[in-house]
């Protein structure tokens, strides 16, 4: 967490003097406005991560043509973002602007493109659409392996990812299969260990609903590990691991210990999610489930 507050501080800082020096439609000030809404996005803070972003595409529309690689990356942030509210009509459409302004400016099978894809995955795997989100996250590795080296961390969360829709689809053993290939990479080369935990919370999922619930929770508690090391206490990615834990130890019926899980959960989302998030919904609704056993 402490890296997060020393960027912001350097970023906030630097775009204090870029206010005083720049013109108010200077690309550099959009640059400076999206770096600081970065941050933010990573740190959980959605809503002041989208208000930066949102300074900064403005500037590019003013200063920028509409083919500009920038302009696609302000509307490849704001998707991200959006992603993370769980507003996925409004992520969509900014995938497609961002798809749009890629298209005219790179050229097919660009690096560019597999962060575009990426996200369309990300989506679509949350609007349950499977089949969608496996062809994006497939797209994505094809570029991923065609432009990067063969263990580069990159294709490792995109292994990650399509591993995870076959577990959503019930495929277990592919599931498996793409999760240790993930794993393969992330522990021969240096990886963002946010990545290593999704790694281990995605095998965690996989072998809960497998009914292997020592293996799952194994797994949980590395990536709790990691998340709680780098994360703030509130941040929706606990929640989200939270939740997972909870629900493991409902099937298991230790409902005290499920219900402690479930309760975090719930607070984190309600303090830096809207109400309307299905992962709150989700969490509230597990809550109950618990609940009702007690």
């Amino acid at each position: 967490m402490g890296e997060y507050s020393k960027a912001l501080e350097y970023y906030e800082k630097a775009n204090q003097i870029d206010e005083i020096s720049l013109p108010p439609t200077h690309p550099l000030l959009a640059s400076s406005y999206s770096n600081i809404g970065g941050v933010y996005n990573s740190m959980g803070e959605y809503s002041k991560a989208l208000e930066y972003y949102e300074k900064s595409l403005k500037i590019r529309e003013k200063a920028l043509p509409p083919t500009h690689p920038n302009f696609g990356s302000s509307h490849l942030c704001l998707a991200a973002c959006y992603e993370k509210m769980g507003d996925y009509t409004a992520a969509l459409k900014a995938l497609q602007n961002a798809y749009k302004i890629q298209e005219k400016t790179f050229q097919e099978g660009n690096q560019a493109f597999a962060s575009t894809f990426s996200l369309y995955g990300r989506v679509y795997r949350s609007l349950k659409e499977y089949s969608k989100a496996l062809s994006y996250f497939e797209k994505c590795l094809a570029i991923d392996r065609k432009t990067l080296p063969e263990n580069h961390p990159n294709g490792a969360v995109a292994y990650s990812d399509i591993g995870d829709v076959h577990r959503l689809m019930g495929d277990y053993e592919r599931a498996m299969a793409f999760h240790q290939k993930a794993l393969n990479i992330q522990e021969k080369v240096k990886c963002n260990p946010l990545d290593c935990a999704t790694t281990y919370m995605n095998l965690g999922e996989t072998y809960r609903e497998m009914n292997d619930y020592t293996t799952a929770l194994t797994y949980y508690q590395k990536g709790l590990k990691i998340r709680e090391e780098k994360l703030a206490e509130t941040h929706p990615d606990l929640a989200v691991i939270y939740h997972s834990m909870s629900k493991l130890y409902f099937s298991t019926q230790k409902y005290s210990i499920a219900m402690k899980y479930v309760q975090q959960a719930v607070e984190i989302g309600q303090e830096k999610l809207f109400s309307t998030h299905p992962h709150l919904i989700e969490y509230r609704e597990t809550f109950e489930k618990i609940r009702k056993k007690q």
